[in-house]
């Protein structure tokens, strides 16, 4: 089975299994998530999906969403998506991913950011024991203005400068010229040599994100849930273990998604779960998907926490 076989597979995959009628859903950018982009065009021209509209993350994206007639939104007017689907680079044990090679990474860490559910979709060539292990490119996208400067606090950061062989460059076209993001961007590309990769990948997340003139960085930790992977075994899907604190966090907002509505009084409870039933109706309450709810707490932690949130609360 070819390579473009292999990505048809999870890209059709991906759409079967987690896109339903009614979703808000990323599209991705790149060879494989054009499949997934195609799948859904057919399913929403045979009528077997409806009313499903999509965030794109790059220009070509677009263009072929619409040529599809896929109904396209943004993230200021759908700022929560119900699922993202977007292939990767490099895909380490703990989903950590090195993404944005084909340019578009800035926009797909905000949509994919902005996802309940990240899918993940790759050919098992893409997972790696360690980030930069593939020995690609692990792309930076950063300002025009003074980019020399940017290049340079870039090399000299100490999770990149302690690495033997890293090496940071320009990309550029085929002819020379400097490549250009969809966002007005250059992109530095960040290479690992010979045994080298990042021991880190936390730690150049975060001196990236901190250095002035970075726009944005392809280093995506901790965000894919599920990875859809395809090989000559045929496709796997591989979903994340969760931690205690992410199940807790799961169940508290189902909580209040399915049993809270507006105009009811509620009671609050107290404990390491309770805290995020507590926190996800303070953020339903201000972004105005509730309206005219009252809180009695069990707790004065409970009440302190409710309070912070600007939960009205009341008394039995």
């Amino acid at each position: 089975m070819s390579q473009a076989d292999l990505k048809k597979q999870v890209g059709y995959t991906s759409v079967d299994n987690y896109v339903r009628s009614g979703m808000v859903v990323g599209l991705g950018t790149g060879s494989t998530a054009y499949f997934a982009v195609e799948r859904l065009g057919q399913k929403l021209a045979s009528g077997e999906l409806r009313d499903v509209v999509a965030v794109p993350t790059s220009e070509a994206t677009r263009d072929q969403a619409l040529g599809l007639n896929i109904p396209l939104v943004t993230l200021d007017t759908h700022p929560e998506l119900d699922v993202a689907i977007d292939g990767a680079d490099e895909v380490d044990p703990q989903f950590n991913l090195v993404k944005g090679r084909g340019g578009a990474l800035l926009r797909e860490k905000m949509v994919e950011a902005s996802a309940k559910l990240f899918v993940c979709i790759v050919d098992d060539s893409k997972f790696v024991e360690v980030l930069g292990g593939s020995k690609g490119a692990m792309p930076v996208e950063v300002t025009q203005f003074c980019w020399k400067a940017t290049l340079e606090k870039i090399r000299a950061l100490p999770s990149i400068a302690s690495i033997s062989g890293a090496r940071a460059q320009r990309r550029e076209n085929k002819d020379g010229s400097p490549y250009v993001t969809d966002n007005g961007n250059y992109i530095i590309d960040l290479y690992f040599e010979g045994r080298a990769a990042l021991g880190d990948p936390a730690a150049a997340a975060a001196e990236l994100a901190g250095a002035v003139g970075v726009v944005e960085h392809g280093l995506f930790l901790g965000m894919a849930s599920v990875v859809i992977s395809a090989g000559r075994q045929g496709v796997e899907v591989l979903t994340k273990k969760k931690d205690a604190a992410e199940l807790k966090r799961e169940v508290g907002y189902a909580a209040v998604d399915n049993y809270v509505s507006s105009g009811m009084v509620v009671g609050l409870g107290t404990g390491s779960t309770a805290y995020f039933a507590v926190e996800r109706l303070g953020q339903k309450l201000a972004s105005g998907e509730l309206r005219d709810v009252v809180a009695v707490p069990t707790s004065e932690a409970t009440r302190d926490q409710a309070l912070g949130l600007n939960i009205p609360l009341v008394t039995l």
